[in-house]
């Protein structure tokens, strides 16, 4: 039987090894936490990204050399979603992120959506991988 405290703890754990995989650029692990059908939102530069494998992608070709850290993660008790702060650093910038996960049924990340502090133009370069709103 699962408890509400495993829900609560299976998706933290999730939210934890996507960071850490992000952070490593450990490319199959961060692809073990996504479902294949996970829709990715970026409401300041109106993207959106639909399926792992452009997710993956996207990710991948990010450009600089970014550091992450998660602030804190909360979670919800039917363990279905996920908010999380988190600090980035690029050089000698920093900036705090809130992300907001959905899982699926077998606990795969389904939908994310991040919210950055400024709105910004979306870099040039990832047009083959995103739909504009």
């Amino acid at each position: 039987m699962t408890t509400t405290a495993d829900s609560t703890a299976d998706l933290r754990a999730t939210v934890e090894s996507y960071w850490t995989a992000a952070d490593l650029r450990d490319w199959d692990t961060f692809a073990a936490t996504l479902a294949d059908e996970v829709v990715y939102d970026l409401p300041q530069t109106r993207e959106r990204i639909r399926g792992k494998e452009r997710y993956l992608v996207f990710n991948r070709e990010y450009p600089g050399d970014w550091r992450v850290r998660v602030e804190r993660i909360v979670a919800d008790r039917d363990g279905r979603q996920a908010a999380v702060r988190t600090l980035f650093t690029d050089g000698g910038q920093e900036s705090y992120a809130v992300h907001f996960f959905t899982f699926d049924a077998q606990g795969l990340i389904s939908e994310i959506t991040d919210f950055w502090p400024e709105p910004y133009e979306p870099p040039a370069g990832r047009e083959h991988l995103v739909e504009r709103y």
